[in-house]
């Protein structure tokens, strides 16, 4: 298991201060963002629950967050990432529906949320890597 996927998981265990998807995502990678710790926990902080409005999921954020920060701004690449998103999810990139498709399949917010969470750690940690940045 990676460095950053073991802090993801950390991290969504601490219930005091409490790390949204999007920080969950940010945090671990705060030194490949030329951050500290606490700043990418601040930079995230209006991300979770997308947005804190059932927008646009906090982890799929986070990760763009992470990239965007690293210099990985290529359209085709996030374009790829939203389709592979979509394509995972039933067509949703949006905090309230993916909850509601969760809910409806009889899952728990928690578990959800931090599946996700690993999910774009995953995702995160491999284009890094791709583009040679970690």
């Amino acid at each position: 298991m990676s460095p950053y996927m073991e802090r993801a998981i950390a991290l969504r265990a601490i219930e005091t201060p409490h790390y949204n998807c999007a920080q969950a995502i940010t945090v671990p990678f705060a030194r490949e963002m030329g951050m500290t710790e606490e700043q990418a926990y601040a930079v995230a902080g209006n991300f979770g629950g997308g947005m804190k409005m059932g927008s646009v999921c906090g982890a799929l954020i986070g990760c763009l967050l992470v990239l965007g920060a690293c210099g990985l701004t290529d359209v085709p690449m996030l374009h790829r990432i939203y389709a592979d998103m979509r394509s995972r999810h039933e067509g949703f990139l949006e905090c309230r529906d993916l909850l509601l498709l969760n809910s409806r399949k009889g899952g728990q917010k928690k578990p959800h949320c931090d599946a996700m969470v690993y999910e774009f750690i995953e995702v995160t940690e491999n284009l890094l890597r791709q583009h040679g940045l970690i």
